[in-house]
């Protein structure tokens, strides 16, 4: 994980450096003479060289330190850790929906193969794999919030409300839900893959052989060993969570990493981007060595020294 990370850390610092704009000129007003720009960019440290900043950066994250904000001064860890939460708990909700949907629904296309429920499922899944996550934000909020008047339209909580659980949950619904329908319809085709391989396999047979309940035959002998591909999935998932809730938080003004992205990119705040990259990195590797890990829990025949 460590040189992945240290890599991550080098691609993104020349990718955000090589960004056109320059962030000074966001900043100074207009008229301002070139030693005010030239005051500013060393104060900001952009007079100096690439590497001897990517350095400068890499010494103060071993510290803890993400560096200040060009646009308000804030220190990052404080910008990013106000907007993290929010996105966790919509990415969290969403993975947990994707596979609340995707197993079982995959787990009974597999089961009625070519009947159909097959086909219903495979058409249900390309649709929410195809539908971007905007379109699916604006149909939402016009059928379950402006029409059916069911959910709130945007925000996290009720404006004058109480500010409790299920008013957040309330809230979090619509979002989530939206978020979670193409990673469902991904999972969805693993489970089913997955599912169809396994149950053609010799164990599988002996088990109805042995007069079990097809219920039982899916739930313990082929669900089990088909869910390794799965579990690699929600590794993978992860990233694309965190890159689906920039464009849903931005729908449902839900105040999170995703609309921090949006405002640090229109104002060129290097360092908030690069605290957010670094954060969003971390996730992703923690989520792939829970995978890793979950690999014991599922199949017995795996395990680590």
């Amino acid at each position: 994980m460590v040189p992945i990370f240290l890599g991550i850390t080098v691609l993104s610092y020349l990718i955000l450096t090589l960004t056109p704009g320059d962030p000074v000129q966001m900043l100074i007003s207009p008229g301002q003479s070139a030693e005010d720009v030239a005051i500013k960019r060393r104060a900001f440290g952009l007079d100096q060289p690439v590497y001897v900043r990517y350095v400068k950066w890499l010494g103060e994250l071993a510290r803890g330190n993400l560096g200040y904000s060009f646009s308000t001064g804030a220190p990052v860890t404080k910008r990013v850790g106000e907007r993290i939460v929010p996105t966790l708990k919509l990415t969290g909700a969403a993975l947990l929906l994707s596979y609340l949907i995707g197993i079982p629904v995959g787990v009974l296309a597999a089961a009625k193969r070519y009947s159909a429920i097959d086909y219903l499922a495979t058409v249900l899944t390309f649709l929410g794999i195809s539908l971007p996550t905007f379109f699916l934000g604006l149909v939402g909020i016009y059928i379950f919030a402006l029409r059916l008047q069911w959910l709130p339209v945007s925000g996290t909580m009720t404006l004058g409300g109480d500010g409790g659980f299920l008013d957040g949950l309330h809230h979090l619904v619509l979002p989530a839900s939206v978020l979670a329908v193409a990673g469902a319809g991904i999972i969805t085709r693993y489970v089913r893959s997955s599912m169809l391989e396994v149950m053609g396999q010799d164990y599988v047979r002996t088990a109805r052989a042995k007069g079990l309940a097809e219920v039982l035959v899916m739930r313990r002998h082929a669900l089990r060993n088909a869910l390794i591909p799965v579990i690699t999935l929600a590794g993978l998932q992860i990233p694309a969570l965190l890159a689906g809730a920039v464009i849903t938080e931005q729908v449902f003004e839900w105040p999170g990493m995703g609309r921090l992205t949006i405002e640090a990119i229109n104002q060129r705040d290097y360092p908030v981007l690069m605290g957010i990259t670094i954060i969003a990195a971390v996730l992703v590797a923690i989520g792939n060595l829970l995978a890793d890990m979950a690999y014991a829990v599922a199949d017995p025949r795996i395990h680590y020294e």
